[in-house]
């Protein structure tokens, strides 16, 4: 089991890392999920992001998560083909919290260097958990 420690990491490039690595086999825990970050400009993405949330009807779906964890592994999801066998199993083998939960508190933490924000040129970030509490979240 490998833990992986979100805080500071650009979401798309933290979940193809993280889908790729599932897809191999291996059981991931991702924590601090409210710190991964998106970059561009902050009113663009909450408009986008809320569009997002507010489409289709309530009954019918389509269906999108508000809360930070279930939004970071709606973007894994996202990368892996989860309608086929292959792609359910390495979802399953992904779990992610909201900071670190006490079972993984003496853990190694691990973190994905291409997926930092010290390689971006612009300092146009927005955290998951700003874009969260936009749509609703209760955290």
């Amino acid at each position: 089991m490998t833990v992986i420690n979100a805080k500071n990491l650009i979401l798309g490039r933290l979940a193809s890392s993280v889908a790729k690595r599932a897809l191999l086999g291996e059981s991931i825990e991702l924590v601090n999920c409210e710190q991964a970050v998106i970059t561009g400009n902050k009113k663009w993405l909450i408009a986008r992001y809320r569009q997002r949330r507010e489409r289709g009807t309530p009954t019918q779906g389509p269906f999108f998560p508000r809360q930070p964890e279930r939004f970071v592994k709606r973007t894994i999801r996202g990368m892996l083909p989860y309608k086929k066998e292959l792609g359910r199993a390495a979802l399953g083998r992904v779990t992610c919290h909201v900071g670190i939960p006490p079972f993984l508190e003496g853990k190694q933490l691990e973190t994905i260097q291409e997926a930092g924000i010290e390689r971006l040129s612009t300092t146009k970030i927005v955290s998951v958990k700003v874009i969260c509490h936009s749509m609703g979240a209760s955290q």
